[in-house]
């Protein structure tokens, strides 16, 4: 850990904020997090080492980023923002001088590549666009292992939750195609400038092997759009647009060892990898 670096409180995210004359916005997800506390809570949650290549998503006015670069991560960080992302290398040049931090001008939706192999994910991700912004990330950079964001409470225990439960649905099945995903604790909102009306929670995931290639994902998530999006019908009613009808539905489902009658909710990602393969 790095001992010259100093991090933001909520005076230096006010002096930075009218420096960029920046009125934080719902669009772009703009709630700037202010405790020294909480970031280093963040940092350590995620299991930054030193040394290691970590991205990071949508730093804003460099809350976060400042916690990395004390962990000693060597940071990519990507803001959509230009007046963002040309402040955030003179706010770490000035509070921690001989970090290695670079800086992407780019949407996190988007990007195809990066200077660096990261393989760590950390980021305080905007509400509206987190679970989009993941997807995107993890097969693009297949380089990433692991890592922690923050998100809206309720988006956060969808990505987390195990079959059967209420908010299990597609981001949980889509998620769980890249590895584990688990829950590591709340924020309190009054930790944002400003502070935001909805719950923060963290979540933790660590990456595995795929259980197959690129097109096969595709194949999967396109039954698990199907099934959730009508989740109370059986998936042999669900899926039927896309297999041949309810007979040619239930012969796929049955030959994939799932029960017909059953509905999205109940299936594991592995199961619907088997009816992806019966298909």
């Amino acid at each position: 850990m790095s001992a010259d670096v100093q991090l933001l409180g909520p005076a230096e995210i006010r002096d930075l904020a009218d420096l960029l004359d920046i009125q934080p916005t719902k669009k772009l997800g703009q709630n700037f997090v202010h405790d020294a506390n909480t970031v280093r809570r963040i940092v350590r949650a995620a299991g930054v080492e030193a040394g290691e290549q970590v991205l990071e998503v949508g730093p804003g006015l460099g809350s976060l980023t400042l916690g990395l670069l004390e962990a000693g991560a060597h940071l990519t960080a990507v803001e959509i923002d230009k007046r963002l992302a040309a402040q955030l290398p003179l706010t770490v040049a000035q509070l921690a001088p001989d970090a290695d931090l670079t800086v992407v001008t780019a949407d996190a939706l988007r990007i195809a590549e990066l200077p660096s192999q990261p393989v760590r994910l950390v980021a305080n991700l905007p509400y509206n666009v987190s679970v989009p912004v993941l997807l995107h990330l993890l097969p693009t950079f297949p380089s990433l292992r692991g890592g922690l964001v923050m998100v809206q409470s309720e988006v956060g225990e969808r990505l987390a939750a195990k079959p059967g439960s209420k908010v299990y649905g597609s981001p949980s099945v889509k998620a769980a195609w890249y590895g584990r995903w688990f829950t590591a604790g709340q924020v309190s909102r009054q930790v944002f400038w400003p502070v935001p009306n909805v719950d923060s929670i963290l979540v933790g995931f660590e990456l595995g092997d795929a259980p197959g290639d690129d097109a096969e994902r595709r194949g999967v998530f396109e039954l698990v759009d199907a099934a959730f999006g009508q989740r109370r019908k059986m998936l042999r009613q669900s899926l039927a647009d896309l297999l041949g009808g309810s007979a040619g539905a239930t012969a796929v489902l049955e030959a994939g060892g799932v029960d017909p009658t059953a509905r999205g909710e109940a299936l594991t990602i592995d199961d619907f990898v088997r009816v992806q393969r019966a298909r």
